[in-house]
């Protein structure tokens, strides 16, 4: 791919042009119609100069109804043209700046407009795909380029500014966002204006809004979790030991600053995990198992916060900068609530992940990189476990190299400190890290490290850091029984007495294998009763060692799975394994057309891809 294929010098992605003119704040007043499936209002922009002359501002938007825009001080018209569409990345809108505009102060510009009911950044869910039936949902997903799709916008994560919303609904609803909340005011015909407030700079696909029956339960001195009532004690349960990871990631990467931090469980279409909304944290359902043993996603998410959050990729060719080092240090908060065992346990189990990512992009493939190149690419077909994993694999390589995490730990606080508030590239990561580790030594020790490798080169990495794997050995000689050897298993002795993490492991560790014996496979599933789990980590493992093996008595309860949950994780590796299986290829398609309406636009887009349907 070309540079010339880039919607802009700066990002790739983005048709915007922060170098010449940037927002440093909006502000939304807007309503949520749910008959329409609609978003419609007013953003005002304060905008500023970065290039003197500047005459016009360009924004990201994507099937948006561009109304009116105008200067805020005066109500003077402002000229402005949407372009021609350009594949998944919108239109651009260019707005002609009044030349009373100045070269060295703010100014703003208010956009009237509406969404499209199409718009991939939000779902819109009718009362009856509710958990409590009562009342319609809408929650918002904006990275990586989707929030161009709900507001116009510099729709990259180069730029960061502040924001407030009125957000007026029915009575009968409550409104979340990623935001300070402050006190509702009334509004005619029966609805209610939420107000919010967003003081720390963030790009614009952090912003984040949720509108549903929802209710809440405080579990820490800055934690609330929300949901639909049917599961509030439940998901309340879950998540009661917030606090502790809260403090123990401001131990290793300093105050945390955004006031609040509050979890909303959204309904089972959510297409992630989880997604690091500053103040108000989205999570799957799926973590609702009942023993916290899926709740690293919450230490993951806590960690965005500081990387991320505060230290943003200047763009998606460098994701990795914020996935991680999140995943590092969300890995140092389990080691340290844990143990260190754990925390080494965990790596390992990324770097076994990681190499099932390769394996299906292939060793070649240019976007198994760390420093990717997007042009002409949407960052949507490059994102994997590769940032995450490869990248806190490299982190995790230079604490090694340096002397261990006494000696980065420190250098973690001060990168953090250094470039909060601000968005980099990987060259600038690199270049602080030498500058911070500075004496003759430790640039020996950095200079050992295959930077091109680890970078710029597709495929695994060349060395595996040496991990303990004291708790992973147990998991793979059980496997290699299973898979293998003659010794197979007769009692549940063994399984039993793996953690969750151990056993979601093992089964990992069997799906990196070639399939087993379908006689074999439905032993051990009836041997660990794995079709009874409740954990959706280790239910799909179990269901795609059954697609792999060429059976289908998991079949009917692995279709139902992939109806009732929405998360792309599990989702997306069932439906390839089900098209890879041609006796089911045909009832898998059947299946998704289905379901199709009910799902989130992003995991409906992904998974017609993987059933070769787009």
């Amino acid at each position: 791919m070309s540079a010339s294929n880039a919607l802009s010098p700066g990002d790739p992605s983005s048709f915007s042009r922060p170098d010449q003119c940037a927002i440093t704040d909006i502000s939304l007043d807007v309503k949520i119609d749910f008959g329409r499936k609609v978003v419609h209002g007013t953003a005002t922009y304060k905008c500023k100069k970065v290039l003197a002359g500047a005459d016009s501002l360009i924004l990201d938007t994507d099937q948006l109804t561009i109304f009116k825009v105008y200067c805020k001080q005066t109500s003077q018209d402002l000229q402005f043209s949407v372009g021609e569409p350009v594949g998944k990345f919108g239109s651009k809108l260019q707005i002609t700046l009044l030349t009373s505009f100045p070269d060295d102060g703010e100014f703003e510009i208010c956009v009237d407009y509406e969404n499209s009911p199409a718009a991939t950044g939000l779902q819109w869910m009718p009362a009856n795909l509710t958990a409590g039936k009562r009342q319609p949902y809408l929650y918002s997903q904006l990275q990586s380029i989707f929030a161009r799709t709900v507001l116009p916008c510099q729709d990259t994560p180069s730029v960061k500014h502040t924001y407030s919303a009125r957000v007026t609904v029915d009575k009968a609803l409550t409104v979340l966002m990623s935001a300070v909340p402050s006190p509702t005011e009334p509004a005619p015909n029966d609805q209610v204006t939420y107000i919010f407030q967003q003081p720390v700079p963030i790009p614009c696909y952090l912003i984040a809004i949720a509108v549903g029956d929802l209710t809440s339960k405080k579990v820490g001195p800055r934690t609330t979790v929300w949901t639909e009532p049917e599961m509030i004690d439940a998901a309340a349960w879950e998540f009661e030991k917030t606090e502790e990871m809260l403090k123990t990631a401001e131990d290793l990467c300093g105050q945390y600053i955004w006031g609040i931090y509050d979890i909303l469980v959204l309904p089972p279409t959510f297409p992630y995990g989880g997604m690091e909304n500053p103040c108000l944290t989205f999570a799957t359902p799926t973590l609702i198992v009942g023993d916290r043993s899926l709740t690293n996603v919450i230490a993951h998410e806590i960690a965005h916060s500081w990387t991320g959050n505060l230290v943003t990729n200047f763009n998606w060719e460098h994701f990795w900068l914020n996935e991680g080092h999140t995943v590092f240090v969300e890995r140092k908060i389990i080691g340290r609530l844990h143990g260190e065992d754990d925390r080494q346990f965990a790596m390992n189990s990324g770097w076994t992940e990681l190499s099932h990512t390769i394996r299906k992009f292939g060793e070649t493939n240019p976007l198994t990189k760390l420093v990717v190149n997007l042009c002409g690419v949407s960052p949507e077909d490059s994102f994997s476990k590769v940032p995450y994993e490869k990248g806190s694999a490299l982190l995790y390589t230079i604490e090694c190299a340096l002397g261990g995490a006494a000696v980065v730990e420190p250098w973690l606080r001060a990168y953090i400190q250094k470039f909060k508030g601000k968005s980099i590239k990987t060259d600038e990561w690199k270049e602080f890290l030498y500058s911070y580790f500075s004496t003759e030594e430790q640039q020996t020790a950095l200079n050992g490290i295959d930077w091109e490798g680890w970078l710029n080169t597709p495929g695994m990495p060349a060395n595996k850091p040496d991990y303990d794997m004291t708790l992973f050995e147990a998991c793979e000689t059980l496997c290699n029984r299973w898979w293998g050897g003659t010794d197979i298993p007769t009692t549940i002795a063994e399984f039993e007495a793996f953690t969750v993490n151990q056993k979601i492991a093992f089964l990992a560790e069997l799906l990196l294998k070639d399939a087993m014996p379908v006689e074999r496979i439905l032993q051990m599933g009836d041997l660990y009763e794995l079709p009874k789990s409740n954990n959706a980590e280790i239910v799909s493992r179990w269901y795609q060692l059954c697609l792999r093996g060429r059976t289908r008595n998991q079949l009917d309860p692995t279709l139902q799975f992939v109806t009732d949950v929405g998360r792309m994780k599990f989702v997306r590796p069932l439906y390839q394994d089900m098209y890879a299986f041609e006796d089911v290829r045909q009832i898998a398609i059947d299946t998704f057309e289905t379901n199709r309406p009910n799902m989130h636009p992003q995991t409906a887009a992904m998974v017609a891809k993987d059933l070769h349907l787009e």
